[in-house]
């Protein structure tokens, strides 16, 4: 089954009682994981960090990054909270970090076994490196890279896997570790890689949806795909395509305050592109051609057979004018026409019977 990570992101906007109303809303859409991001934003940005444009376009006011993320945080009570909530409704926790004391907390605090490696931290060696060195299974979203930066981060997570951390990390060393058998098998064992446009919205013809099937042949990994598309349309498509995982962004209000929302699923919305993937699996069934079993009952009924054209006596040649092609399904194959017209008829036939000789 396709795994579906319901996204809520910062859409708590730092309000303890709205993330626990999103952990209910993506409980109840069906989705397998509810996501957070974890971050000090002291730790994350400069004082002097801009917004993003889409920032400023969705909160409608122009501020520090640290500003707007400061109001975002969740404190570690409360996601020590939301862990146990999840595990009481049996719907699966997952936070991304965004630096390395947030990292700590997850790993070594909230025990998570399962980390998303977000599109912005690609590029950052060391907290890939450490993402690698916990153990824990990695999902690696690859907005704004290329196949060339992507593979230097599996080369660090490689490296972090299955080299001891007494060894000094080198841009040579991770990429011994990837070219290594125990590198490629770790990889693997362990890593989900994500297509992702780092827009938000994302434009429709930027989405390049194919560019999942390059990733998961160029890197030999299962590929799922973050969505930031508008609608439910494209992470439909994903799967349809072959994802192992979708990832998209929910909010209980769209209307409501914060750089995410508009970009956002409302709870309905969530719902129903969860329905329609759990149809769509269903729907891909197996690459084996084969007739079903509902199909076997309408052979009889739509397919044709060899039918008298007019009344035939017996001992007469069969011939173009005298057999025709009709349903139901149940008499002499038509693939039988051509040799028919070279025999006679062993009895008489009324027009319309069905040829049974």
């Amino acid at each position: 089954m396709t795994l579906i990570i319901a996204e809520a992101g910062v859409n708590h906007n730092g309000d303890e009682k709205l993330a626990f109303q999103l952990v209910d809303k993506a409980y109840e859409a069906g989705a397998d994981i509810v996501k957070f991001q974890t971050f000090k934003a002291k730790n994350l940005v400069t004082a002097q960090a801009l917004q993003a444009d889409y920032q400023v376009m969705n909160t409608q006011k122009q501020e520090s990054q640290l500003a707007m993320l400061s109001r975002l945080e969740l404190s570690y009570a409360a996601h020590h909270q939301l862990v146990k909530y999840c595990q009481s409704l049996g719907i699966e926790f997952l936070s991304t970090a965004f630096d390395s004391e947030s990292l700590d907390f997850l790993v070594n605090d909230l025990q998570l076994k399962r980390l998303k490696l977000p599109s912005g931290e690609l590029t950052n060696a060391p907290l890939v490196l450490e993402h690698a060195r916990s153990g824990c299974d990695l999902i690696v979203s690859t907005g704004m890279a290329t196949l060339a930066e992507i593979e230097m981060a599996l080369s660090v997570i490689a490296f972090g896997y299955t080299v001891s951390s007494e060894t000094e990390p080198s841009v040579l060393a991770f990429q011994q570790a990837y070219a290594s058998s125990s590198g490629q098998q770790a990889l693997k064992a362990k890593v989900t890689i994500l297509h992702c446009t780092t827009e938000y919205p994302a434009p429709m013809k930027e989405i390049n949806l194919r560019a999942m099937d390059t990733l998961g042949r160029s890197f030999d990994l299962p590929a799922g795909y973050s969505d930031h598309s508008e609608g439910i349309t494209i992470p439909i498509a994903a799967v349809a395509r072959g994802a192992v995982l979708i990832e998209k962004h929910f909010t209980l209000d769209k209307n409501m305050e914060g750089p995410d929302h508009k970009a956002s699923l409302e709870p309905h919305e969530l719902a129903a592109m969860v329905q329609a993937i759990r149809q769509i699996e269903v729907a891909l069934g197996t690459s084996v051609k084969t007739p079903t079993v509902s199909e076997a009952k309408n052979k009889a009924v739509a397919r044709k057979s060899l039918v008298a054209a007019k009344a035939i006596q017996a001992g007469e040649a069969f011939s173009q004018d005298n057999l025709t092609i009709k349903r139901p399904g149940t008499g002499m194959s038509p693939y039988q026409y051509w040799n028919m017209l070279e025999c006679t008829a062993s009895r008489d036939y009324q027009p319309g019977e069905l040829i049974l000789e």
